[in-house]
């Protein structure tokens, strides 16, 4: 364990997974399915080795890691000077991944198996893609992306507030928030801001460690 932040290597190399985790949403935002419009276009889109992988990788395994990250994050910040806004932004971004990730896996599962029967020509194939992202799925989706733009806003707040870090604690809450309304919006910004976060998460990666605040016995005490 290192004296001076009260923390082990595992937790400093666990903190590379948040810029891990930026890196897959980049490769993972450069391409977009097409309009379902365009049955034909989307049907071949979503039948392709690197759609599945693309998800499984860096969707739901990114998820993973990422949440792994913001823990060990954790562990640095939860002395410092807003270790609570530490601890929310942790909890919140792990439950917003937790609960996105049933998008994820609807995606990589479900698209696949509609693309192939559109192509085999199964008739009503439209109004059951159309059931499968119907309304309580789109709700699941919404829960978990105000989590994780709460839980990242939290976070990068409470490491800026680190010494030296709050150029990157700002820069990683904005381009996460800029990340999830480009999905909506401007698509071809996505990989830019996820590249822009793993910038920021790199420098958090490497500074973190050395600016933490070791936890005192009386709040570790209280924390026991």
């Amino acid at each position: 364990m290192d004296a001076t932040t009260g923390t082990t290597p595992l937790a400093r190399a666990a903190l590379w997974l948040i810029p891990v985790h930026a890196a897959l949403l980049a490769v993972g935002a450069v391409t977009h399915e097409p309009d379902r419009a365009d049955l034909g276009a989307y049907a071949a889109f979503v039948t392709t080795g690197p759609f599945l992988a693309g998800h499984l990788v860096a969707s739901v395994l990114g998820a993973a890691l990422g949440s792994v990250g913001v823990v060990a994050a954790l562990a640095f910040l939860s002395a410092g000077p807003s270790g609570r806004a530490a601890a929310w932004g942790a909890a919140l971004t792990v439950a917003g991944n937790v609960i996105s990730t049933a998008v994820f896996g609807t995606a990589a599962f479900a698209q696949p198996a509609i693309g192939r029967a559109i192509e085999r020509g199964v008739p009503g194939m439209s109004e059951f893609d159309a059931d499968v992202y119907g309304t309580p799925l789109v709700l699941t989706a919404v829960v978990g992306l105000l989590l994780l733009l709460v839980g990242g806003a939290l976070l990068g707040r409470a490491v800026s507030r680190a010494d030296g870090l709050r150029a990157a604690g700002i820069a990683y809450a904005v381009l996460l928030a800029l990340f999830v309304v480009a999905g909506f919006s401007v698509q071809i910004v996505q990989p830019f801001a996820a590249l822009g976060m793993t910038v920021a998460a790199v420098v958090i990666a490497l500074r973190l460690p050395r600016r933490a605040v070791a936890p005192t016995p009386a709040a570790t005490t209280r924390v026991a």
